[in-house]
């Protein structure tokens, strides 16, 4: 599996594909996780999983499209959020995805196992996939809670606690707070959430 590749190629989706033209209809950013794909959090849905990209009951299949060949079979302007940050993909309209169905899957479940232990953890908090950075989060008492599908930190998919104000202690292993790569189920993620939570409190 090619994970980094097809990484890149699924945050590009999310960028150009489902947060841009999401933002231009209805100023919002905020994307969701839901099972085996990520999706728009406005309507008519826009959604992509390891295989096509939809607009409601329509689809196109990723295949060796461009980003702006995708959108406009489905009617809509590929194109990342303009004026809201400086990092993301740094793909283009005119680029094409380079994503490996397997791959894509295991990326899209890591995500969802994510998103389903945030829920866990924090149930009154909504968990968001942020287009910019590519994960999938919370954030409680100014501590951010979080699973990325991988970057460059860490070339796989990992759980992470970062922390508003920096702590220290052993539980404190990354630049940013905490992080592990990804715990097999979605107990084990929501108990390191959860440990995180207790470390945050301690100081």
């Amino acid at each position: 599996m090619e994970l980094a590749q097809t990484r890149n190629s699924l945050h590009a989706i999310a960028e150009l594909l489902l947060a841009g033209p999401q933002y231009r209809r209805d100023s919002t950013i905020r994307l969701r996780v839901v099972p085996g794909a990520i999706a728009t959090v406005t309507a008519p849905e826009l959604r992509a999983d390891h295989l096509n990209v939809w607009l409601g009951d329509a689809s196109v299949a990723i295949g060796d499209a461009t980003y702006a060949e995708l959108g406009a079979h489905l009617g809509i302007v590929a194109g990342a959020p303009e004026g809201l940050y400086h990092d993301g993909s740094g793909a283009e309209p005119s680029d094409r995805p380079e994503l490996d169905p397997e791959a894509a899957q295991a990326l899209l479940a890591a995500l969802f196992r994510g998103d389903q232990a945030l829920r866990a953890f924090a149930p009154d908090a909504t968990p968001v996939l942020w287009p910019e950075h590519f994960d999938v989060g919370v954030t409680v008492d100014e501590v951010n809670y979080g699973v990325s599908p991988g970057d460059g930190y860490l070339g796989e998919p990992y759980m992470y606690v970062g922390p508003h104000k920096p702590r220290t202690g052993d539980f404190w292993n990354a630049p940013f707070g905490a992080a592990l790569p990804l715990a097999a189920t979605v107990e084990e993620v929501a108990a390191f959430f959860a440990e995180g939570r207790k470390q945050a409190a301690a100081g």
